[in-house]
């Protein structure tokens, strides 16, 4: 799929760290000129109006290479989600589905503990929260669930933990204690993630095998949930709503650049600042604090509702697949 020439020449500047998306770490290594990544492998489809990617990180190094951990990570791209196309909404929503349940890959009787990730007082990072309000939980009802339900429902367990900030105490510590107590088969993360690029904030889905490091797109890694700190199988699911500003002025600089390329104009000052010095240049602006600025649409509060709507669905018809939509609203508390 093709993309913007100055997407591709910014992803030079672009620090590794401002980005949760696999598919954006692999577009930096490829289009700075790395033609093939080793222990990487790449796919891409259309599927009516979604771009379907996978990236596989099948090796140590391509783990290396690629800064995350070995896994699969799946992307759904539908850039008319900004524009709250509905017909959109429910493609987005049944492929998303269709793509945990292949991931997921349990037996109706595997117990199931959802986290919704991030600060439900910060609106960017309330994704995680919101989803986990209108999520179908289950566990305490195996033994009053109504006849017509029975054997149609998982074991769905569900909890939003907070941030250190907050509580003091690492999400990881947290969800290890109630997986100790609650021995489920498998974790589902719910985060807001960072994007490099504008154009994938609220349009793009992450989804992911290989767990997750909350914070680690804006720069603050705290410990990670995966099966080697959680001692079973974690997956990974987030939308971007927040972009560095720094990308930004990145962009912006390009931007600049290719215009007044195409206007006959002399550009030779710009043309002649490499990636670093463009980036050096945009820190000494920005200092001492917009370095670290996260930026996030003036509209975030009512994509982030629309979002919990569209990632809620799609577990609850993933975690239950006996039960019809219809059904699900009835019994969510």
């Amino acid at each position: 799929m093709s993309r913007p020439k100055q997407t591709f020449r910014l992803s030079l500047a672009y620090n590794s760290s401002y980005t949760d998306l696999a598919l954006e770490v692999r577009e930096q290594l490829v289009y700075g000129g790395q033609r093939e990544i080793p222990g990487v492998a790449f796919r891409e489809k259309r599927m009516g109006r979604l771009t379907i990617s996978e990236v596989d990180i099948f090796s140590p190094e391509g783990a290396k290479a690629m800064g995350k951990p070995m896994g699969r990570y799946i992307t759904i791209e539908a850039p008319g989600l900004k524009n709250r196309d509905r017909a959109l909404v429910q493609e987005v929503s049944q492929q998303l589905t269709d793509q945990l349940v292949t991931l997921m890959n349990i037996p109706p009787t595997a117990s199931v503990l959802v986290v919704g990730l991030g600060n439900w007082k910060a609106t960017p990072d309330s994704l995680g929260p919101k989803v986990i309000n209108r999520l179908l939980v289950t566990r305490h009802l195996h033994d009053y669930v109504p006849r017509e339900l029975a054997g149609r429902l998982r074991a769905v367990s569900a909890m939003a933990p907070g941030v250190l900030g907050t509580t003091g105490m690492e999400t990881k510590d947290i969800i290890e204690g109630i997986c100790a107590k609650l021995n489920p088969d498998l974790v589902i993360a719910v985060d807001a993630l960072a994007a490099r690029s504008v154009d994938r904030i609220i349009t793009t889905v992450q989804l992911s095998n290989a767990g997750i490091h909350p914070g680690s797109g804006v720069g603050n890694r705290r410990a990670g949930l995966n099966i080697l700190t959680l001692g079973r199988p974690v997956i990974a699911l987030g939308v971007p709503t927040v972009v560095s500003a720094i990308t930004i002025a990145l962009d912006s600089i390009d931007a600049l650049t290719d215009y007044l390329q195409r206007q006959g104009h002399n550009y030779g000052f710009l043309e002649a600042l490499s990636d670093q010095q463009k980036r050096q240049l945009i820190y000494e602006v920005l200092d001492p604090m917009g370095a670290n600025l996260m930026v996030t649409p003036k509209e975030i509060d009512m994509y982030i509702e629309e979002l919990a709507v569209i990632l809620s669905g799609a577990l609850n018809a993933a975690l239950h697949p006996g039960i019809s939509e219809e059904q699900i609203s009835q019994y969510i508390m």
